[in-house]
C-alpha cells in the first residue's frame, strides 16, 4: 500500500515537528500471497495492480534493477525486503523470498517506480522549506533537571526577552515566513525552554495579537500553570506539551526537580487532570536509565489521565547530564517495546488510543514515508531546514539542542541575518549531514526510515557531525518492531484515528 499525504499536519509541542506545505507522495509495497493484510488494509485498497512483465527484464540487485536486500524483521514467517535509497519496502514468506526475488514481474514493477519514489525522498529531504520555529523567550526555568541542555547558572540568572522585543522578534518572523510559506499557510512557532511560562504576559500577549497569522504550541514544565493559563490555553485552542517522567514522585523526581530538590510531580499531575478531555495537549517523558523500568507504568499513567499523545524520548546526550543517565540500547528497546506493547493492549481493552508521536513517526516512515510529522529521524534532519531555534537573546540555531554548543550559532534575527543563517557555517553544518555519508549507515539498508539522529548528539558524542547518533542499535530495533506490526496488521492501534485521511493509495502491487 501507498499513500500520498495532503497540506495538513500539526506540531506536536516539544518535538521536532513540520506541517506538510503541499502533496508529496510516500509508498510501501506488500508482496505476498494475499494472507499478510488485515482486513482494515484490504478496505483502504484501491486497487491490486496487474503485472505484466517487461519488454526487456529487469533483476533484482543486478545493477541495473532494482537493490533489495533482505531483512530480518524478527518475525516467523515473513521477512522484509527494503530498496535502501528510495526506502521502498515489501514484506515477503520466508519461504518464497528467492522467488519472489527472481519474479520479473514483480522486480520490474519496483524498477519501473523507482524514479519516482527516488524524486519523493528528494522532495522530503531537500526541498522542503522553514515553516516552523522554536521560541525561548528566556533563559531562566524554575526546575533543575539533571538532564537538561542548558547549564545551571544560565536557568537560574540568565536573561528574558521584554513583551516589546518578543513582539518585535514575532514581526521578523512573520516577515520571514511571509517569502517561504505557501499562500494560506500560517507558520508555527513552538514557545520552548528553558521555561516559557516564566513570560507568560508577554506570551499570551502575542499569542492574541498574532493568532490570525501564526499557530502557536507551547512546550512546559507545566508546574507554573495555574487554572487563569489553563483557561486562557485551552479557550485559545492552543497545542500544549508538558513533562512528567514518572508514574510515581519517588521516580520522576530522580532527575526533575526544584532547584531546591523539591517534587514537581503532584503539580503537574493536577494539571493534567484539568487538561483531562482536551485533545490538544501532550506529555513528554523523558527515558533514564533513573525511569527505564517504569516505562509501562508511564503509559498506564497516561492513558488513565486521558493523555491523547505523549513521547517517550531517549534523554538526550548533547551534555554530561544527558549522557550520565543515558540507557544501553538493548536494556532501551526492551524496555520501550513492552511499553508500546502495553499501548495497545490498553486501546483494545478501553477502545482510546494513547498513541506514543515518536514511535507512530517510525510506522509512518515505512507506511507512507512523506506523511512524518517528527522531523528528527529523516536525513537530514528538520534542523535548519524545515525548522530552527531562536534563544532569548535573539540568536539563531539549527535546533534547540545546539543552543549553548560553541559554533551553531548562525547569526542573530535582531542583526537582520534571518535569511542569511541558512547559508552560514553553522546551518550548512547540519544540514549537510546525510546519511550518505555516515559509515555505518552507507551500509544500511533501513537509513532512511532512521535517519542517525541527532547531529547535535553525534557531535558532542563523537567530536563529529559525520558520525552515527546515539541510539543506533535502539533505532533499528524500533524499525523490526515496526514492521512486525505491519505483518500483523496491527499498525493502526499505534497510529493516530484518521491517520490516512489526508493521504491516498498511489502504489500497491500483491504478489501471488
Amino acid at each position: 500500500m501507498t499513500r500520498r499525504p495532503v497540506p495538513g499536519g500539526r506540531a506536536v509541542p516539544g518535538g521536532r515537528a513540520v506541517p506538510e506545505k503541499r502533496a508529496v507522495a510516500g509508498r510501501a509495497a506488500v508482496a505476498d500471497d494475499f494472507q499478510r493484510a488485515s482486513r482494515d488494509n484490504r478496505r483502504r485498497r484501491a486497487g491490486k495492480n496487474t503485472l505484466a512483465k517487461p519488454a526487456a527484464p529487469v533483476y533484482a540487485n543486478s545493477g541495473n534493477g532494482p537493490a533489495l536486500v533482505p531483512v530480518d524483521i524478527g518475525h516467523d514467517a515473513y521477512t522484509a525486503l527494503v530498496e535502501p535509497d528510495t526506502a521502498f519496502w515489501s514484506l515477503v514468506r520466508k519461504e518464497r523470498l528467492v522467488e519472489v526475488l527472481a519474479d520479473p514481474a514483480f522486480v520490474g514493477e519496483v524498477h519501473d517506480h523507482g524514479e519516482a519514489f527516488t524524486a519523493e525522498m528528494d522532495l522530503l529531504r531537500f526541498k522542503l522549506v522553514p515553516s516552523a520555529v522554536y521560541f525561548n523567550p528566556t533563559e531562566r526555568c524554575n526546575l533543575n533537571c539533571t538532564y537538561c541542555y542548558l547549564p545551571e547558572k544560565t536557568r537560574r540568572r540568565g536573561v528574558r526577552m521584554s513583551k516589546a522585543r518578543l513582539f518585535e522578534a514575532l514581526e521578523i518572523l512573520l516577515e520571514f515566513f511571509h517569502h517561504t510559506s505557501p499562500d494560506g499557510v500560517r507558520p508555527q512557532v513552538i514557545f520552548h525552554g528553558a521555561e516559557p511560562m516564566h513570560e507568560r504576559r508577554a506570551i499570551f500577549a502575542a499569542i492574541d495579537h498574532f493568532a490570525s497569522e501564526i499557530v502557536f504550541g507551547v512546550q512546559t514544565n507545566g508546574t507554573l500553570l495555574d487554572h487563569e493559563a489553563i483557561e486562557f490555553l485551552t479557550s485559545r485552542r492552543i497545542s500544549l506539551g508538558l513533562s512528567l517522567d514518572g508514574p510515581l514522585a519517588e521516580i520522576s523526581d530522580r532527575t526533575r526537580h526544584t532547584h531546591s530538590g523539591h517534587t514537581t510531580h503532584e503539580r503537574v499531575l493536577g494539571v493534567l487532570e484539568a487538561l483531562r478531555g482536551y485533545e490538544h495537549h501532550a506529555v513528554i517523558c523523558t527515558v533514564t536509565t533513573e525511569n527505564l523500568a517504569h516505562l509501562v507504568g508511564i503509559v498506564e499513567l497516561f492513558h488513565g489521565l486521558e493523555v491523547p499523545t505523549c513521547m517517550l524520548n531517549p534523554v538526550r546526550c548533547t551534555l554530561p547530564g544527558g549522557r550520565a543517565v543515558r540507557p544501553a540500547d538493548e536494556d532501551l528497546a526492551v524496555a520501550y517495546l513492552a511499553a508500546l506493547e502495553r499501548t495497545e493492549e490498553l486501546y483494545r481493552e478501553t477502545g482510546r488510543k494513547l498513541v506514543v508521536a515518536n514511535f507512530a513517526n517510525i510506522v509512518l516512515a515505512v507506511v507512507a514515508p512523506t506523511a512524518r510529522r517528527l522531523m528528527c529521524d529523516i536525513s537530514p534532519c528538520g534542523a535548519g531546514r524545515c525548522f530552527f531555534a531562536v534563544d532569548a537573546h535573539g540568536n539563531l540555531f539549527p535546533c534547540s539542542e545546539f543552543i549553548g554548543l560553541s559554533g551553531f550559532e548562525g547569526g542573530n534575527l535582531f542583526a537582520g541575518d534571518l535569511e542569511g543563517c541558512f547559508g552560514t557555517d553553522a546551518f550548512r553544518a547540519v544540514t549537510a549531514r546525510r546519511v550518505e555519508t555516515i559509515e555505518c549507515c552507507q551500509r544500511g539498508a533501513i537509513r532512511h526510515f532512521c535517519g542517525a539522529p541527532c547531529p547535535a548528539e553525534a557531535h558532542e558524542i563523537h567530536g563529529d557531525l559525520a558520525q552515527q547518533g546515539a541510539y543506533c542499535r535502539f533505532y533499528e530495533e524500533q524499525l523490526r518492531f515496526a514492521l512486525r506490526l505491519i505483518a500483523d496488521g496491527r499498525e493502526h492501534a499505534y497510529l493516530a484515528n484518521g491517520w490516512d485521511a489526508a493521504t491516498s493509495t498511489v502504489f500497491e502491487v500483491t504478489h501471488s
